[in-house]
């Protein structure tokens, strides 16, 4: 829908790339601070009050008469948004004995990848049947649903909430300083990377790149180095010394860098270059999705068998490869076909990463 969102705001198709990168950034700052807001809030709590934002944030931003106004209401969704996926997995690593667990993650992970493949059919159908804004406002009813469900079912467990209790008899202690640094290091780096293409990287005349670019490594080595000796950081590192954890992040990162680029460069190269409209784009994008579905329930059953999780991991990953190697062969006489089975194989990838990864 980004084409139309521009087109409907009386801006440029670049321009219109701020209601992605301000949702993302925003997005990626919430992210690394939400176990200090559990921690503080209580995780039922913050959840309702993330899936209550969210909603609010989403019926703005499709009343949104202006490009600035739809990216502020962006960045307002996307620090609401940013609570839900830790706090999901949270709620589920506590419901589900240790030999469910594999399942568990796998039913989530088939809802987390499903979403980003049926969306750009759906997008694309009600942006050419209505209007973009109606991309936002279907958020609406179902956030309702989702908060008055979970209203009704969460409850923290008995752990938290003695936490809570034990945070609060405590001096209350905030590192300003180290979400100061958080927020510098993401947003350069998140602005770096989608307009450096625009502004022709280290090239740029004007030095934005450049700047952005020390001010996120200076940021960054600053990060890391106060929040190792603080006493209370809002972003803590220590738990990267566990090998399998911080392995499992960097394939993670890597694994849903591929699929985001796959899921915003393919739309966009469909309907520039080969003139498909948004619910053409959309029907190329979406059959991966029962692909994820079928491989999903056979991962979750091998790591529910025993199955070692890193022989899962290795193969999703080179079936990730295949997939990717696959589209860059892509040219301008391709048919659709051509451009949805390289996309199939990928999904497959990641839905095999997915589970035994988390």
């Amino acid at each position: 829908a980004l084409r139309y969102i521009a087109g409907g705001l009386s801006a440029t198709v670049n321009d219109g790339e701020w209601v992605i990168t301000s949702y993302l950034a925003a997005n990626a700052i919430i992210l690394p601070i939400t176990g200090w807001l559990i921690a503080h809030l209580g995780r039922r709590n913050y959840f309702l009050l993330s899936i209550a934002v969210f909603t609010l944030a989403s019926g703005l931003c499709g009343m949104a008469t202006s490009l600035g106004q739809l990216i502020l209401f962006r960045v307002i969704q996307g620090l609401a948004g940013g609570g839900l996926q830790p706090s999901s997995q949270g709620v589920l690593l506590d419901a589900f004995p240790i030999e469910r667990q594999g399942m568990a993650m796998t039913l989530f992970g088939l809802a987390a990848l499903i979403a980003p493949v049926v969306g750009p059919t759906l997008g694309g159908w009600i942006t050419d049947s209505y209007s973009w804004r109606w991309v936002f406002w279907i958020n609406v009813p179902v956030g309702l649903l989702a908060l008055g469900a979970c209203a009704i079912t969460l409850r923290d467990p008995d752990y938290l909430t003695a936490q809570r209790m034990a945070l609060r008899r405590q001096p209350f202690s905030f590192d300003g300083v180290g979400l100061s640094l958080l927020v510098i290091v993401i947003v350069c780096w998140e602005v770096t990377l989608s307009k450096g293409q625009e502004w022709d990287w280290l090239g740029d005349p004007f030095w934005r790149v450049q700047t952005l670019a020390i001010l996120f490594v200076v940021g960054l080595a600053g990060l890391i180095f106060w929040e190792l000796r603080h006493p209370s950081p809002v972003v803590n590192f220590r738990p990267l010394l566990e090998r399998n954890f911080a392995a499992c992040c960097i394939i993670i990162f890597c694994a849903y860098a591929v699929l985001y680029a796959s899921s915003t460069a393919l739309p966009a190269l469909l309907q520039s270059l080969f003139g498909y409209d948004a619910l053409s784009a959309g029907l190329v994008m979406s059959p991966a999705g029962i692909f994820a579905v079928i491989t999903m329930p056979f991962v979750g059953r091998a790591l529910g068998r025993g199955t070692d999780a890193r022989w899962v991991i290795i193969g999703g990953l080179l079936t990730m490869a295949a997939g990717s190697y696959w589209m860059s062969q892509m040219n301008l006489y391709i048919s659709p076909g051509q451009a949805i089975w390289p996309r199939v194989v990928l999904i497959i990838g990641i839905a095999m990463c997915f589970a035994p990864a988390n």
